[in-house]
């Protein structure tokens, strides 16, 4: 899975201390439900987000994410130069805001990719969403559209 434990991205359609491991299933049928909610809260944070015009810093998360998990090193070289361009470089599509040294960094980084290039930019990306954005998504309608879907079971009925 893409995500980490983060606190924000693991926005878990809980919506209310909801316990349910009494009635839970197996193992795997757990897995498959924590995966449901975190992707409903994912894409309720983007939607936020690109409302706010802000999605380039989730975009640039997630791809860093994919990239760490890069083994080919053609491969690694290729998603570097794609995620700098997009992000990175001075009037990129996507920009996010980072300092100069960062970028300078970064460009030095990607000259000979290892999956640790975006690093810090990614650590300081996070931190800008868990400190602004999220608050803020917390008391948006987007959360409380969230927080109305009906919760996901697992319980299974007896036959």
């Amino acid at each position: 899975m893409i995500m980490q434990s983060a606190m924000f991205l693991a926005v878990q359609h809980d919506c209310g201390s909801m316990d349910k491991s009494a009635n839970s299933g197996p193992k795997s049928e757990e897995k498959r439900e924590k995966m449901k909610r975190t992707m409903y809260g994912l894409a309720a944070f983007r939607a936020f987000l690109k409302s706010e015009f802000c999605e380039e810093n989730i975009e640039f998360w997630l791809a860093c994410e994919d990239f760490k998990k890069t083994k080919s090193p053609q491969k690694l070289s290729s998603k570097a130069r794609k995620i700098y361009t997009d992000f990175i470089e001075k009037e990129a599509p996507k920009e996010i805001n980072i300092d100069f040294q960062t970028k300078t960094l970064i460009a030095q980084n990607i000259q000979e990719a290892t999956s640790g290039c975006f690093t810090t930019a990614q650590k300081r990306v996070y931190s800008l969403m868990e400190n602004n954005s999220y608050p803020r998504f917390l008391e948006s309608e987007f959360y409380q559209d969230l927080c109305k879907k009906p919760q996901i079971t697992t319980e299974t009925h007896a036959t």
